[in-house]
């Protein structure tokens, strides 16, 4: 637990629904749904996200499909930022930029429309959890091919035991993390 995590309330730890063994046997899945139906804990985990941030110059937030769409409307709401969707191929109805990325079994793509962004523009991504970071780091690498100066990347939950947040650090881009908790 980080210091900026012992200010936040106890239930906003505890607004975060835990299935056992989903998708599969010994994985401890982190579900948001539940805390996006707080109205008090999802104020306050948007306020905490954007807080970091308010005052210095963002022009657009992405989020990834498809928690990240909810978090990041929130933020490029309460940033005066515009909002871009980084979503999975095919989903997305005008001209694309796609990167690859591989997965534990296989490989993934995401994209995002050619136009969401003008070259310089700065970026933060923004997703519910950070994991083993191959999304996250293949987001990174979509917005700096489109030109996007990357702020930061950030995320409700980190799952530090998977290495994700330390990737993103290691391709140099700053990590915010609301909650972490142990584990998978």
């Amino acid at each position: 637990m980080d210091a900026a995590e012992l200010d936040l309330p106890r239930s906003l730890r505890d607004a975060i629904r835990t299935i056992p063994d989903y998708p599969k046997p010994g994985v401890m899945f982190r579900d948001i749904t539940t805390l996006l139906g707080d109205a008090k804990a999802f104020r306050r985990a948007v306020d905490e996200l954007v807080h970091p941030y308010a005052g210095r110059k963002a022009d657009k937030v992405a989020g990834i499909e498809a928690r990240g769409f909810i978090l990041g409307g929130a933020m490029a709401h309460q940033l005066s930022a515009g909002f871009v969707p980084i979503r999975k191929k095919g989903k997305l109805p005008h001209q694309t930029v796609r990167v690859s990325y591989l997965l534990e079994y296989g490989s993934d793509e995401i994209e995002m429309h050619a136009d969401a962004l003008v070259r310089g523009e700065r970026v933060i991504l923004v997703d519910d959890l950070i994991a083993t970071g191959g999304t996250a780091t293949a987001a990174i690498q979509l917005l700096r091919q489109i030109g996007a100066e990357v702020v930061a990347a950030c995320f409700v939950i980190d799952l530090p035991e998977l290495g994700g947040a330390q990737k993103l650090r290691d391709a140099g881009v700053e990590v915010r993390s609301l909650i972490t908790f142990e584990g998978h």
